[in-house]
């Protein structure tokens, strides 16, 4: 059952109260070095105290990495160019960061001679998949350990009482038990009042964007200029992956964007209920589809549109590091060659408006699309056309014009 071989486990580290309490437990329990392992991807939490908390905790030490741009420019923004959404609304903003915590948290482990890693994810959610099907590709020898599915703790609660007994230093109370997660592009929250999904979220559950009810911002224009798929300028200021979206979270939350409320289906079987927000994401994914649908054909279109579907699964699955992904990746990337251009939106109350969209690509001709006179189409042509695409449902019209209904039992009926 319990591993007795470990000398040095590398835990992923939050600073919250379930890795708090982890590394007094794995501590306790293995006997062994604990090294925290804390990937900055520009989460809500102060991260300046982090390896004193880690300390107390009676980790041996701490390593953080300052991973943002990494996150935007190789993680976020191929989201992004995939157009990838879970179940009609999730922008995957947990889901996509997990393979960049795992590749950097085997990677740690290799740094510091880790013979196990450890997570603290529930036995009943999606990331404990994700970080072992991540560090199984990446390194299969590492051992994985996972708390939640071993201890004998079954609720916050309970890790509350043994972080009290063992003076643990945790930041939080237990009239707070929503689960949350954060970084660069969306926070999350969980559990509480919110697991009834019949009960509408209470205002106070929401830490970044305004209730669009109350908003009384203006409405307001910004324009964002793509480079092959990737959003390089805001406003005609050049802006770095990570302050890109920074900005616009910013942006959005002021004006309400960026709230979902959803029950979506969990990998491990179950309906989960979330509310998510991601303000500066569902304004870049307004823009990409806007610049889109100017510079992409309808085959393209709608392919792009199918695969992006799966590549939403595969994100949501943990199945990052696998050829599918990467040869999906190729072929989202072909389609962004022509994605450069400029989108101009006007933000209001919760919503995004593209109003004005312009690409050195565009496939839009507006003296073909003219209500007006036009030198290039000739509406005449239009009569051929409409003959032969109709053509099936004129030789079925035809065809039951003259032949007499019969009832499936006639049809299989041998004559005799």
């Amino acid at each position: 059952m319990l591993m007795q071989s470990v000398h040095t486990i590398v835990l992923a580290y939050s600073g919250g109260l379930d890795t708090s309490v982890i590394v007094h437990w794995l501590k306790s329990t293995f006997r062994c070095r604990v090294i925290c392992f804390t990937a900055h991807l520009g989460q809500s939490e102060d991260l300046t105290d982090l390896e004193k908390r880690a300390r107390a905790s009676g980790a041996d030490g701490l390593i953080v990495r300052d991973l943002r741009e990494e996150f935007a420019r190789e993680y976020l923004f191929r989201l992004l160019k995939a157009g990838a959404v879970y179940e009609r609304q999730y922008l995957l903003g947990t889901a996509i960061a997990r393979p960049l915590i795992a590749w950097h948290l085997v990677d740690v482990a290799h740094q510091v001679g880790a013979d196990a890693v450890a997570h603290g994810a529930t036995g009943k959610g999606n990331d404990q998949v994700r970080f072992e099907l991540a560090c199984m590709a990446l390194d299969p020898d590492l051992q994985v350990i996972a708390p939640w599915r071993i201890w004998d703790f079954r609720s916050r609660e309970d890790l509350l009482a043994y972080a009290r007994e063992h003076q643990i230093p945790v930041r939080v109370r237990e009239n707070e038990l929503y689960s949350r997660d954060s970084n660069l592009w969306h926070i999350s929250h969980e559990g509480g009042v919110l697991e009834d999904p019949a009960c509408a979220p209470p205002e106070d559950v929401y830490m970044w964007t305004r209730d669009p009810a109350t908003v009384s911002t203006p409405p307001e224009e910004i324009t964002i200029t793509f480079a092959q798929g990737v959003p390089v300028m805001l406003n005609g200021e050049s802006l770095s992956p990570a302050a890109m979206v920074e900005t616009l979270n910013t942006i959005g939350a002021r004006h309400g964007i960026g709230r979902v409320d959803m029950v979506e289906n969990r990998l491990v079987g179950m309906k989960s209920r979330g509310i998510y927000e991601t303000p500066g994401g569902t304004i870049l994914f307004r823009a990409h589809q806007e610049l889109e649908s100017i510079v992409l054909d309808h085959a393209t279109l709608q392919m792009k549109d199918t695969l992006a579907l799966r590549y939403a699964e595969l994100v949501y699955q943990g199945l990052w590091f696998t050829p599918l992904r990467e040869a999906l990746d190729a072929f989202f990337d072909q389609t962004q060659r022509v994605v450069t251009g400029t989108v101009r939106l006007r933000l209001f109350r919760g919503n995004v408006f593209p109003i004005a969209r312009t690409s050195p690509y565009s496939l839009y001709r507006q003296d073909l699309a003219t209500f007006g006179a036009d030198s290039v189409y000739d509406h005449r042509d239009a009569t051929g056309f409409i003959r032969l695409f109709g053509l099936p449902l004129k030789v079925r019209a035809l065809h039951q014009r003259t032949s007499p209904v019969r009832t499936p039992l006639e049809v299989g009926e041998c004559a005799e």
